[in-house]
């Protein structure tokens, strides 16, 4: 008798670790599909928002140039968005043959842009091309050249740059966050670097200036180095802007002008390479 009590409760130990086995190996097979899946940002009910995912939404090294405060708020769109689309489906509204129309031709429309994008990231604009389109429209850039006073934080990588920009926008003085982070020498003057311009050694600077608003402040990397700076002052010197002040701005233009004939171009391409077409 005790001798089949040993053999059932062996068979039931046998049965609760095979369990615990199983169990463990669901558990660390969902762990590895979620690394997998990647950084989870938020979760509305079971759908869970994952980094990569966001990403996606954005242009190459878009998201990265956001500060974090622009990130918080795009994340928080993205949450109420899913809350409404969510609630959306409970009422039935996905059923609707008019909606599930709209979402086909979106779900066109996006694959379509994308080719384009990708096209058009493919464009190689020549110093040749840059500088004849500025000799042809020179009139728009007939302007006085302006020079940015730029005071700045020196650190070692992107996240300690972030979280310096956190702390300014709740509160911390410029000069306190100098005085605090800053990783370079130039921190004993307060973080000035004098005026640049495009034509010094600094331009990226001058480059990430022009794209600031007033008061606001921005992250630039240079020489393995995270900046976060600001536009102390600015000057409009006598000096006329030149090609160099313009070169971002020119390829910009020409790649915007070449957009309808890539358009075109791969309308043309696609069209021969597709069996029917039909007009009823």
């Amino acid at each position: 008798m005790s001798s089949i009590r040993i053999y059932q409760h062996t068979k039931f130990t046998s049965a609760v670790s095979i369990f615990m086995l199983m169990v463990l190996l669901v558990g660390f097979s969902a762990c590895k599909k979620k690394q997998e899946k990647g950084i989870s940002l938020a979760q509305v009910n079971e759908e869970i928002l994952y980094l990569e995912d966001f990403k996606s939404t954005f242009g190459v090294g878009d998201w990265d140039n956001l500060s974090p405060e622009q990130r918080k708020k795009f994340i928080e769109d993205w949450v109420n968005l899913t809350v409404l689309a969510q609630y959306a489906d409970e009422q039935g509204l996905h059923k609707d043959r008019a909606v599930q129309q709209k979402i086909f031709y979106a779900a066109k429309k996006v694959k379509a842009n994308t080719l384009i994008s990708k096209r058009l990231a493919e464009i190689q604009v020549s110093e040749d091309q840059m500088f004849n389109y500025f000799r042809l429209h020179q009139g728009e850039f007939q302007k006085n050249a302006v020079e940015y006073n730029i005071q700045r934080i020196a650190l070692s990588d992107k996240i300690s740059a972030e979280n310096v920009l956190a702390q300014l926008s709740r509160g911390m003085s410029f000069n306190e966050a100098v005085n605090r982070y800053s990783t370079e020498e130039l921190k004993y003057k307060a973080g000035m670097m004098g005026f640049v311009s495009a034509a010094t050694g600094d331009s990226t600077f001058w480059l990430a200036a022009r794209n600031l608003k007033e008061n606001e402040t921005g992250i630039v990397n240079k020489d393995q180095l995270w900046f976060v700076f600001r536009i102390e002052s600015s000057r409009v010197t006598t000096m006329e802007a030149n090609f160099e002040d313009y070169r971002a701005d020119i390829k910009r233009k020409i790649i915007l002008e070449k957009q309808d004939q890539v358009y075109q171009d791969l309308l043309r391409e696609t069209k021969s390479r597709t069996e029917k077409i039909y007009y009823y």
